[in-house]
């Protein structure tokens, strides 16, 4: 069995799990730390390295969803966490944590793999959009298969306003938003990115997910819409493989 550590950086906790890429799937219990307040580059490292030291069985590279643009390894924006990630060397900050070479990719884009390798987007051809619905909202494309990497759609202005400041699962807390009144928002939103990419499938992710039976009913797109498959491990997943498919390149 081949283990690679994979962790997900959340805006409330680090989630982090012995991923079998081969099997695609999480072998044992997820393990988390909260994430540390305002989530600074120093403390998130110390967190890490905290998390790291309880998987001793994972010996190799290790993979980190971060809610970012990526570019190699370099943090180019920051989501629920400190700005000061701006610019700084995220991938350097996770080897350091782990003292062995860390790869860090978007975490939707994690969420993302972890779909289309083992998950609802299997063997999906065309162009497949996944969602992340939490604090904000994350967008993973991919094109027969490969990833379009740090899309950042849930910034699209849809209506005048950023899709995530009037649909993401936050607003719908905070706002007090029944089912039908926060899909009505969200359909919006997938029939502006029908209309711009043309999507054939789009899957919905992030914690909401779990609720899917409450509300996937209400929702409608041109394309097909399935809920993910992996729910809550879907990050840590995506980040070991796509970690160890860069040993590999």
């Amino acid at each position: 069995m081949s283990l690679v550590l994979g962790l997900d950086l959340g805006g409330s906790s680090i989630k982090a799990g012995a991923v079998d890429v081969v099997a695609g799937h999480v072998v044992g219990p997820l393990d988390s730390v909260p994430t540390p307040p305002h989530a600074i580059p120093g403390d998130v490292q110390q967190a890490l390295a905290t998390l790291i030291a309880r998987f001793p069985q994972c010996t190799g590279r290790i993979g980190l969803a971060f809610p970012a643009v990526i570019k190699a390894g370099v943090a180019c924006t920051a989501a629920n966490v400190d700005h000061s990630w701006i610019g700084t060397d995220a991938a350097r900050i996770l080897s350091a944590a782990a003292g062995r070479p860390g790869i860090v990719v978007n975490d939707a884009d994690a969420a993302g793999v972890a779909e289309m390798h083992v998950g609802a987007g299997r063997g999906e051809h065309g162009l497949v959009m996944l969602l992340t619905f939490g604090t904000g909202i994350g967008t993973a494309l991919f094109v027969d298969g490969r990833l379009v990497p740090n899309s950042e759609l849930g910034h699209m202005e849809v209506g005048g306003r950023e899709a995530e400041q009037q649909a993401s699962a936050r607003v719908r807390t905070v706002e007090h938003l029944g089912w039908p009144a926060w899909c009505e928002r969200v359909n919006r939103v997938l029939a502006a990115y029908d209309a711009l990419l043309w999507p054939d499938l789009f899957i919905i992710a992030g914690g909401v997910s779990e609720r899917w039976e409450e509300f996937g009913g209400l929702l409608k797109a041109r394309a097909r819409i399935v809920p993910a498959a992996l729910r809550q491990t879907a990050g840590v997943v995506g980040a070991a493989l796509y970690a160890a498919a860069q040993v590999t390149r």
